[in-house]
């Protein structure tokens, strides 16, 4: 892969904690690729190392070619955007975007151009001589963008940019932000631990675990096909078996691994009628007790107990799916094709 950013090797300490374990990764150009993973897990810290704001211990970044580790963050020609926006409050919006510029030289004229020329881009022309306390935190993290986007960096980073936001506007945000990062073909490390956010935004997610990049690859690769443990718990609410869980479940295996894993929708609830379908495509039926229901929205999750194992399973709340109470008894089809093998390391 042609890399626009490469890291080779980052390594960080604080005190006698690693944080960063020789990191490797390379970003193409106008890629938007995803930090994922819980907190404490690094992904921040890369990210502030990326920027210059934070010394590395040792390794190399590149950026088209050119080695960036000894330059200070105003020579790398990076914009970043916090999840605290860090607007400054006795400026107005148009003030604010044209910060960056101003600081590099640039004339009145072009400043104000760029500027009315974002405000468009985040749809806030009406605000431009508004002042950051009368914006909501959705308008604030937009202008933060805008900012960022205004001295038109080499490389666009977001830390958790979206994470003091409500639901709905998150949504709605991430949405605009992917559309302005692909108008722009800007090379963007979006930082998170949200799953569906970095399933949602990404060209590539790189998932993390202790100062780790422990699996990367497109959103339905590190979804569908989790290597470790780690990765099938940390992504989708995967059921994850040891053997002997398995093998109660299935009764053989095929493979000599110790860990497996199965998606909850790749199970399936049985109605009478399904039943016998069920039986005649080949799936193996076990007998199960219902513990917990749960709605998550537009998904019903019941927690059924087979034989001491216990299951997560997701259906569709579409209103014609089975809708079954705690502790009745169930029916379920399992799909040997389906259970994944896992590896332990980085469980």
């Amino acid at each position: 892969m042609n890399a626009y950013l490469e890291l080779q090797g980052i390594r960080k300490q604080f005190g006698n904690t690693s944080v960063l374990n020789n990191v490797d990764l390379k970003i193409r150009e106008g890629e938007l690729v995803t930090l994922l993973g819980p907190s404490g897990c690094g992904k921040s810290t890369l990210l502030r190392c990326i920027a210059g704001l934070t010394e590395i211990d040792g390794g190399r970044m590149l950026l088209e070619q050119k080695d960036i580790v000894n330059l200070p963050p105003r020579s790398r020609e990076i914009g970043m955007v916090f999840q605290s926006y860090a607007l400054f409050p006795n400026l107005t919006v148009s003030e604010n975007i044209q910060y960056g510029m101003k600081m590099r030289g640039a004339s009145k004229e072009a400043r104000r151009n760029r500027s009315e020329e974002l405000l468009v881009l985040i749809d806030l022309e009406d605000k431009r001589d508004a002042y950051p306390q009368h914006l909501s935190g959705g308008q604030q993290q937009r202008v933060a963008l805008a900012r960022s986007l205004a001295v038109q960096p080499k490389l666009l980073l977001l830390d958790e940019p979206l994470s003091a936001l409500d639901a709905k506007i998150r949504k709605n945000l991430r949405t605009e932000i992917r559309d302005i990062q692909k108008k722009f073909n800007m090379t963007t490390i979006f930082v998170t631990h949200d799953q569906e956010e970095a399933l949602t935004l990404s060209d590539r997610v790189c998932l993390m675990n202790k100062g780790s990049i422990v699996q990367e690859g497109t959103p339905e690769a590190v979804y569908t096909t989790p290597r470790t443990e780690f990765v099938a718990r940390f992504m989708g609410s995967y059921n994850v078996l040891t053997r002997p869980e398995a093998l109660r479940l299935f009764e053989q295996l095929d493979s000599a691994s110790e860990s497996f894993a199965i998606r909850p929708e790749s199970v399936l609830l049985l109605s009478e009628e399904t039943r016998s379908d069920a039986v005649h495509a080949g799936k193996r039926i076990v007998e199960g007790t219902v513990y917990s229901v749960t709605i998550l929205g537009n998904i019903i999750r019941y927690s059924i107990d087979v034989a001491g194992v216990m299951l997560t399973i997701d259906t569709l709340n579409d209103g014609r799916s089975l809708r079954i109470k705690e502790r009745s008894l169930v029916s379920l089809a399992l799909d040997g094709s389906q259970l994944l093998h896992l590896d332990r390391e980085g469980a």
